[in-house]
């Protein structure tokens, strides 16, 4: 026979797959379940922490144990950058996202602080600056409502941004259309993208601050940014909830064959 915390943990898990529980909704305090004869205060505790390591609800102080979010947002791949979005609207990357998931969203749900800093090896590298040169980083974390989802810290050189709206500190993205329409604005149109992904564990900090539960893991997102002529105008950090996005790519598959035929 199971133990009792798992058939509590698992009748719980039920009430919430079929929508008696819904996503935002606090679980009765331990107490009440004690008293309504679920278990011991040790059973109940026990229930709850298997139905956080399976990321059915989060937990924190103040807030009790609250249900998650079950359907991941929609991370966009190409079609998230597109430059329609942007340049001639108002939609940022992570409001494609939103939008792309049928969710609502806040431009405030994006914080952020600006610095200049000594550029991070991996950071001089991409740029192809010197190790010690200086850049600017803008770091920002971002949340569906009061959940953080992930965070991204751009890092751009000086003589690209320097009095532009992207080294300004005020929340939000920076102004209509975002940091690459600051860009775009100041003579640098991005043409190109390289991204690379790693699944790794969070450190105890990104755990906290991402409100992670516990065995949950991250991606690491490294973004490169690209004019048409090769120059680097971003090179950016993501880290990512690993549970709360569903990352998409649609795509013209290529043929190098017919490519190199062609450059003949």
């Amino acid at each position: 026979m199971a133990p009792k915390w798992r058939e509590l943990a698992d009748r719980l898990a039920e009430r919430i797959k079929n929508g008696e529980y819904v996503p935002g909704q606090q679980l009765p305090h331990i107490r009440d379940l004690v008293d309504a004869g679920e278990g011991s205060k040790s059973t109940v505790h026990a229930a709850y922490k298997a139905l956080e390591a399976e990321g059915l609800v989060s937990s924190s102080r103040g807030h009790g144990t609250v249900v998650r979010q079950q359907a991941p947002l929609k991370r966009l791949g190409i079609a998230r950058y597109d430059k329609a979005k942007w340049r001639d609207g108002d939609e940022v990357a992570f409001i494609a996202d939103r939008v792309a998931s049928g969710r609502a969203y806040r431009r405030n749900e994006q914080t952020q602080s600006v610095s200049r800093v000594k550029a991070p090896a991996l950071v001089a590298e991409a740029h192809g600056l010197p190790a010690g040169a200086e850049v600017y980083a803008r770091a920002r974390l971002v949340k569906e409502g009061s959940q953080p989802t992930h965070t991204l810290t751009s890092y751009y050189r000086p003589e690209h941004v320097e009095g532009t709206r992207i080294v300004d500190p005020t929340p939000g993205p920076a102004g209509r259309g975002g940091g690459f329409r600051v860009l775009y604005d100041a003579g640098y149109e991005i043409d190109h993208m390289k991204e690379e992904l790693f699944a790794r564990v969070p450190t105890t900090e990104e755990a906290q601050l991402l409100q992670l539960s516990p065995g949950e893991w991250v991606v690491e997102l490294h973004r490169t940014t690209y004019t048409a002529d090769g120059t680097v105008v971003e090179f950016a950090i993501g880290v990512h909830a690993a549970t709360r996005f569903a990352w998409a790519y649609d795509f013209k598959v290529p043929d190098s064959a017919n490519t190199e035929g062609e450059s003949k």
